[in-house]
C-alpha cells in the first residue's frame, strides 16, 4: 500500500498507541504506506494523542517543537520544525525516578520551556509578537522515545509518532522574562556529574522567539490556534543522549535554575 484510506490511518494510530503501550519497536509507517504526507501525518498524531488522552484520562498541556537545529533539519532533508502534543500524564516531576523499563530506547534531551500570556492565532505571527506573548521560562529536560525500530524514521514518520514524544520534567520555577534575552542564556547539560554539552538559547532557530511564532503559524494551517496560558517545550538544545538504569541527567540554565531526572 502507498497511500492512506480512512481504515490504514485508524491502523497506524493503533500500531503506535500498541507499541508505546507494551514498550517495543515497530518498523516505520513508510515502509508500508510510502505516500505518508505531512498532512496526513499530523491527522495521525491528532487521532493518537486524542487515544492516548482518552484512554490515560489526562488532558493535553501545551505543545512541543522538534528538529529546531539547522544540523538535524539537514539531517532530516527538510526546512522546518515539527510539533507534537504534551499531556499530563506523561509530565514528571524534578529528581523523579524513571523507569527505563517502562520506555523502549530512551533518550534526553535539555530544553526551555516557555508559558504564553496571550492567544497567539496565525497566520502572520512574527517573532516580536511571539516574544510579547512569552510570560516566563523555566528548565526543561525532555525523554524522547521513538516507536520506531532502531530511532529509524522518515520526517512524516516522526510527526506521526508525536515527534518521539515520551515523558517530560519542567522546572517548578517560573522566571519572568522581562529583560531576559533568551538567545543568550547559557545551558549546561550534565551525565552522571560529567558536562555532556553545551548551548545557548540561540541554539533554537536563532531564538526560541522564532519557534514560538512558527507554531503559532502551523498550527494555524490546521485551523488552531495557541491558547494564552500554553506551555511549549521550545525544542532540544543539544542533542539528545542515550540513558540506563543508574544515571542522572541535569540542566542548568543561566538565570533559570536546573533540573535533574534520575533512571532507574
Amino acid at each position: 500500500m502507498t497511500a492512506l484510506a480512512g481504515a490504514d490511518l485508524q491502523s497506524a494510530v493503533d500500531q503506535l498507541a500498541a507499541a508505546a503501550n507494551e514498550r517495543r519497536e515497530i518498523e516505520p509507517l513508510t515502509d508500508t504506506w510510502t505516500a505518508l504526507d505531512e498532512r496526513v501525518a499530523y491527522d495521525i498524531q491528532g487521532a493518537l494523542v486524542a487515544k492516548h488522552i482518552a484512554d490515560e484520562k489526562t488532558r493535553l498541556i501545551g505543545w512541543k517543537l522538534g528538529l529546531t537545529s539547522v544540523a538535524k533539519q539537514k539531517q532530516m532533508s527538510v526546512d522546518r520544525p515539527i510539533y507534537g502534543a504534551l499531556i499530563a500524564s506523561r509530565a514528571i516531576n524534578d529528581g523523579e525516578p524513571v523507569a527505563i523499563s517502562s520506555l523502549i530506547h530512551p533518550k534526553a534531551e535539555p530544553e526551555i520551556a516557555i508559558v504564553t500570556n496571550r492567544e497567539l492565532k496565525g497566520p502572520g505571527v512574527t517573532a516580536d509578537h511571539a516574544r510579547a506573548a512569552i510570560e516566563s521560562a523555566s528548565a526543561a529536560i525532555e525523554i524522547i522515545d521513538s516507536r520506531f525500530k532502531k530511532f529509524r524514521f522518515t520526517f512524516t514518520d516522526v510527526i506521526a509518532d508525536n515527534t518521539s514524544a515520551s515523558r517530560f520534567a519542567i522546572s517548578t520555577v517560573r522566571v519572568p522574562v522581562a529583560g531576559l534575552d533568551l538567545r543568550t542564556l547559557g545551558a549546561v547539560f550534565e551525565k552522571n556529574g560529567e558536562v555532556v554539552s553545551t548551548a545557548a538559547g540561540a541554539a533554537i532557530l536563532g531564538d526560541p522567539a522564532i519557534g514560538l511564532a512558527w507554531l503559532a503559524n502551523a498550527m494555524a494551517d490546521r485551523g488552531l490556534a495557541l491558547p494564552a496560558g500554553s506551555v511549549v517545550m521550545t525544542g532540544a538544545l543539544t542533542d539528545a543522549i542515550a540513558v540506563a538504569p543508574g544515571d542522572v541527567v541535569r540542566v542548568s540554565l543561566a538565570q533559570l535554575g536546573s533540573l535533574s531526572i534520575r533512571f532507574v
